[in-house]
């Protein structure tokens, strides 16, 4: 993370701001541009996307490092979900305090994307002693938070 942050010229506190509004919420690129003008600092949208390339692959490997444990018994699903007015694809893994371990989300059922998921799920969380599958009614996939 050193070797990204030495070649940013503009103030660190600046372009962490720029990046987590721009991952946060809806705002263009040129909406954060006269946000930051508003506040009385010059700032190119440019080089808010380009910090952001650079900073947000760093800033996850440094997040998933500090991630709490997930519990040894998951519960992983496949169910359908309206995104936008289509039905899409949902893979999640659920561990049993409820809290989502992972989740993929495809237009369409794929037969090699589902094992690829799980395998990154177990890179990234450890090999679990226990996974059960239940499918997960519509209805009850449109409550949920995603």
């Amino acid at each position: 993370m050193a070797k990204v942050l030495k070649r940013l010229h503009d103030p660190l506190e600046v372009i962490l701001r720029c990046v987590r509004w721009y991952v946060a919420y809806p705002p263009s690129l040129r909406h954060l541009e006269e946000m930051m003008a508003e506040r009385g600092i010059a700032v190119d949208l440019s080089t808010v996307h380009r910090c952001a390339l650079k900073l947000l692959p760093v800033l996850e490997k440094a997040f998933r490092r500090r991630n709490r444990p997930v519990g040894k018994s998951w519960r992983v699903d496949e169910t359908y979900v309206r995104v936008k007015g289509e039905w899409e694809y949902l893979y999640r893994a659920v561990h049993k305090d409820g809290n989502t371990i992972d989740f993929l989300l495809r237009a369409l059922r794929d037969k090699t994307a589902a094992p690829r998921y799980f395998e990154k799920s177990i890179a990234q969380n450890g090999v679990p002693e226990t996974v059960s599958t239940k499918a997960v009614p519509i209805s009850r996939a449109r409550s949920n938070q995603f």
